[in-house]
């Protein structure tokens, strides 16, 4: 398996929105516990993702492979900021650099729209996501306790500003 065989694409289509709920749901509940109340928090915010889509402003990356979704990646406006959501890979992907390559086109995205910042929100247990973004200057601005996903975590707030 290597980068060359897994297509990204940048729009949305019918079943995607349903798939990357199921991937989040499924992965989340495997990986660490997380109860029905993430799904529904998944749901919610790719409703609103897709409502208030302006393709001057938010995109979305699909990750494919022999015609599976196998990860996604959105970037949503938030006024002059950014917010990156719904990143996730599916386990049999990660480590050939997807990650790395996804989040190259988020910046280079972010600096062609000439974002001055961005953040996202994940939690504690999530430590290889986060080594990804501080990498990317991304850093951790804020904590709170949280039983938000059916489990007690903590909610961790990254920001990213660009110069």
């Amino acid at each position: 398996m290597n980068l060359e065989d897994i297509k990204i694409r940048t729009g949305l289509l019918p079943g995607d929105i349903g798939y990357i709920i199921y991937m989040h749901g499924h992965l989340y509940q495997r990986e660490y516990g997380y109860g029905i109340q993430f799904d529904i928090y998944v749901a919610t915010g790719l409703v609103e993702f897709s409502k208030n889509y302006d393709s001057n402003k938010d995109r979305v990356w699909i990750c494919e492979h022999n015609n599976k979704i196998i990860g996604s990646l959105l970037l949503v406006h938030r006024d002059e900021t950014a917010q990156l959501r719904y990143f996730i890979l599916d386990p049999g992907y990660r480590g050939i650099g997807l990650g790395k390559k996804l989040m190259n086109l988020y910046i280079d995205f972010l600096k062609d729209r000439n974002y001055k910042s961005s953040f996202l929100w994940t939690t504690h247990e999530l430590s290889t996501a986060a080594n990804l973004y501080t990498r990317y200057g991304f850093r951790l601005t804020e904590e709170k306790n949280s039983d938000s996903f059916g489990k007690s975590i903590i909610e961790q707030r990254y920001d990213l500003f660009l110069k």
